[in-house]
């Protein structure tokens, strides 16, 4: 189990309350998930800026410092619990390859006895550039791979095939890893090129903002074709400051084009194409 947060924004903007000074920030979480974090921001590069830590968040100076000096239009950042792979810095979310960015939430079931299956349908040449021994990198490579099948992996992409891409990877790794009378892998994934973003929610919980203020920390769910001036994605809702959010659906697909306008999709909306 790990903790996620991405943030997507018409305008560069400080992202140092949701990961250091909120009520349930990051760092806060880290006490739990304390295993490495990782944060990339993307400025006027293509590729993004990413610093990786090995411990936990909270007691890392490295982690405050990094904090405090982003401010960006698109970050995504990771506080890690180790349940597949070593305490490693090549274990450390996010992964990257080219422009994309990737980070996970939960666990694929019993997948030392899947791992060569799940390999198996990740394309040669992508494969050969996983360094770690994480579940989660290999999703991030077999997304690359159906990415591949649609579009460069360089340059603009279409919203579509990303969350197709990434509802695909989610569909086949579960036939592999889903077993009759056991929980469901869980699979939070995030992704971005720094322009779209999608994320995923299987198993685990999800929450999303626009930034908005509430007294209660919770607003009306947003909505599909909405254009938004950001947005945030975090595994549990930060709300020291009182921002409104609202949960998303399990089995939901949820991100934004590179104008900032939302897109929400069933799972079941995704027909997998091999």
């Amino acid at each position: 189990m790990c903790r996620l947060f991405g943030f997507r924004s018409a305008v560069p903007a400080a992202v140092h309350p949701a990961l250091v000074t909120e009520k349930n920030s990051l760092v806060i979480q880290s006490r739990e998930h304390k295993d490495g974090w990782g944060i990339a921001a993307y400025g006027v590069e293509q590729r993004p800026t990413v610093a990786h830590g090995v411990g936990p968040a909270h007691s890392d100076p490295d982690f405050h410092r990094v904090s405090s000096l982003v401010s960006s239009h698109t970050v995504v950042a990771h506080v890690r619990q180790a349940s597949v792979g070593g305490v490693e810095l090549r274990n450390s979310h996010p992964f990257l390859f080219g422009p994309w960015s990737f980070v996970h939430n939960g666990t694929l079931r019993n997948f030392d006895r899947h791992r060569k299956a799940v390999e198996s349908l990740v394309r040669s040449d992508l494969a050969a550039n996983i360094r770690g021994t994480t579940d989660s990198e290999r999703c991030f490579h077999l997304f690359l791979t159906r990415m591949a099948t649609r579009s460069s992996l360089e340059g603009a992409v279409r919203l579509e095939d990303v969350a197709a891409s990434l509802a695909e990877t989610m569909e086949l790794v579960a036939n592999i890893t889903d077993e009759p009378g056991q929980d469901r892998s869980a699979m939070n994934f995030l992704v971005t090129n720094g322009e779209v973003m999608v994320a995923t929610r299987r198993n685990r919980t999800l929450f999303v903002s626009d930034g908005r203020r509430s007294t209660s920390c919770t607003a009306a769910p947003l909505q599909h074709g909405t254009r938004l001036g950001q947005l945030l994605i975090a595994s549990e809702v930060l709300c020291g400051n009182q921002t409104a959010w609202n949960e998303v659906s399990e089995d939901e697909v949820i991100g934004v084009d590179g104008r900032l306008v939302l897109h929400r999709w069933r799972l079941s909306e995704f027909a997998l194409s091999r």
